[in-house]
């Protein structure tokens, strides 16, 4: 079974940075993309960024465009979300997901870490 385990919320002012780190254990089949994705309370799973593990190809939410960058150790099968010039708006639970195709909907990815929580404060 593919495990995601995510690591690096906490507590950040506004206008601050965090790093977010996943990392991915168990079969390989099907978890070639890997994503960061969000929900805040009573709000719908919401899409960040996206890459893909042997490619490097990434995909980014225009809210994550220009502040987070996603990037990735192959060999480690690790995933980080660099976010910068955060706002109070950031403010969710960060989850983790892995998938064999590089989209947006979270309906493609098969498989999830628990999630961390990021808070930012203004």
């Amino acid at each position: 079974q593919v495990q995601l385990v995510e690591s690096g919320g906490g507590l950040a002012q506004a206008g601050g940075s965090l790093r977010l780190s996943c990392a991915a254990s168990g079969p390989t089949f099907n978890t070639n993309i890997m994503a960061w994705f969000r929900q805040a309370p009573g709000r719908e799973r919401e899409f960040v960024a996206a890459i893909g593990i042997i490619s490097g190809s990434t995909l980014y939410s225009d809210s994550a465009k220009g502040r987070f960058t996603i990037s990735r150790d192959s060999a480690k099968r690790t995933v980080y979300l660099q976010m910068n010039s955060l706002k109070p708006e950031d403010t969710a639970v960060y989850y983790c997901a892995a998938g064999s195709r590089i989209l947006r909907n979270p309906i493609n990815y098969n498989f999830w870490g628990q999630g961390t929580q990021v808070t930012v404060s203004s």
